[in-house]
């Protein structure tokens, strides 16, 4: 064997100072993007909340935005999907467009009332505006995967406030049962610093508060995982409906702007007929609730239909915050039948439908350390990891790989879209078509 002509120090120096750069590049610019976002999405729903006759505003907005992406958004419409496609199978830059095409078409869904999220948006614009950085530098292939990576990282660290989960999510969104830790130095220098540069621009993120955790032991372990399987089941179904309803909105309405109108009139009317706008936006209100006090059983059923109908019709934004919404409601709900306090059942259902629905049970955990205390880690731990059990093998993403199969034979390397595909075999070979649909 060769021995090495001077210290490994010696090498790792570059690397650190390469990365550093980079890293902290990228998270200036997510973080300051999450930032702007987020008072805009304040200011969006305060001026919805003042105005609730904007609903009915929710078809013509739909289709204006579903306009824009049909005029200039058709390379970016494929979202956070397209953003792990390019990492796996790196091609070409992500147009800049990206950043601001969902940024606006978030606010704009928020404002006139759709039931979105946050969290695809802040990705998106995180790993558009870190590709920029990939003609800036000359990057090569290797380093461009995981500078997107890095991007990913910092949107989702700076729009929750959660830099560990943010690093890790960053990791393991991209395939099922694997990481690559090749991008661990980059996706936790650029989640850290892009939370503090959010920071430093005023953001302020919500604060839950778990009042009671019960001492470790047999009946609470067990009722954790009970609840991860219920968790689990709701966030497989979650991602099966939403995908199921989306490609049946495309087969039977080709021209793309007339989905988020005909989407948003449903909507709308639904908002009026049940009598309450508690289902639509972001829920945080009803989220701090479900730490608190019990709720209507029934709540998490009501986000979950009001979610998949916007999101499917294609309203931009994200599935994350409406799944913390489903899964701490459920967790309400499920509470005083497992004999588990209020608050700490709603914490972890927070984290645990988004665990299975994303498969990301690591990236869940953490988060759920950071936002309720190191003290829930062990039972955030076993509902996660059930709930990415019982999920199977589905998910929000798409474009996410089988890295390691769960528990029945998947072929490796398969797109999670193509599951659904009856020609689709676990022998079989291929990687799926990643071009979204251009109507």
């Amino acid at each position: 064997m060769k021995t090495p002509s001077r210290p490994e120090l010696v090498d790792l120096l570059p690397y650190l100072g390469k990365w550093l750069l980079l890293a902290c590049a990228v998270a200036v610019l997510a973080g300051s993007a999450s930032a702007f976002f987020l008072f805009a999405l304040e200011w969006a729903t305060a001026t919805r909340n003042a105005r609730p006759w904007l609903i009915w505003l929710l078809p013509l907005a739909g289709f204006g935005v579903g306009w824009l992406y049909l005029r200039f958004g058709r390379e970016v419409e494929a979202g956070n999907n397209l953003l792990i496609d390019e990492i796996h199978d790196p091609k070409k830059v992500i147009p800049l467009r990206m950043a601001p095409l969902v940024l606006g078409g978030t606010v704009i869904s928020h404002l006139f009332g759709a039931s979105v999220g946050r969290e695809g948006t802040a990705v998106q614009m995180g790993g558009a505006l870190a590709d920029q950085l990939t003609r800036l530098f000359r990057l090569q292939r290797e380093d461009r995967r995981i500078i997107l990576m890095a991007g990913i990282s910092a949107g989702f660290a700076s729009v929750f406030g959660t830099p560990l989960a943010g690093a890790v999510f960053g990791l393991e969104v991209l395939a099922i049962g694997r990481l690559r830790y090749d991008a661990l130095l980059p996706c936790t220098l650029a989640a850290i610093v892009a939370d503090q540069v959010g920071l430093l621009w005023g953001v302020h993120h919500t604060h839950y508060t778990v009042s009671a955790v019960p001492a470790i032991s047999a009946w609470p372990l067990l009722a954790m995982g009970i609840a991860g399987a219920a968790f689990g089941l709701v966030g497989k179904f979650f991602a099966d409906a939403t995908h199921a309803l989306g490609g049946w909105i495309k087969r039977r309405l080709a021209y793309a702007p007339l989905r988020p109108l005909v989407g948003g009139i449903v909507v709308a009317v639904a908002v009026w007929a049940v009598g309450t706008d508690r289902y639509i936006g972001l829920g945080i209100p009803v989220i701090v609730e479900a730490f608190q006090h019990p709720l209507a059983p029934w709540d998490f059923a009501g986000k979950f239909a009001f979610t998949v109908a916007s999101l499917a019709s294609g309203f931009k934004g994200g599935e994350v915050t409406p799944l913390f919404y489903i899964g701490a409601t459920l967790g309400n709900a499920l509470a005083p039948l497992l004999h588990q306090p209020v608050s700490l059942l709603a914490g972890i259902g927070f984290v645990a439908v988004f665990a299975g629905a994303a498969n990301t049970p690591l990236a869940s955990t953490l988060m759920a350390m950071e936002l309720f205390g190191a003290e829930v880690g062990v039972y955030a731990m076993v509902a996660c990891v059930v709930s990415y059990l019982c999920s199977g093998h589905t998910g929000i993403y798409r474009s996410q790989r089988i890295g390691q199969s769960k528990h029945q034979p998947v072929r490796e390397g398969s797109r999670l879209g193509e599951l659904g595909n009856p020609q689709y075999s676990p022998s079989s070979s291929g990687d799926g078509d990643r071009t979204p649909d251009p109507r």
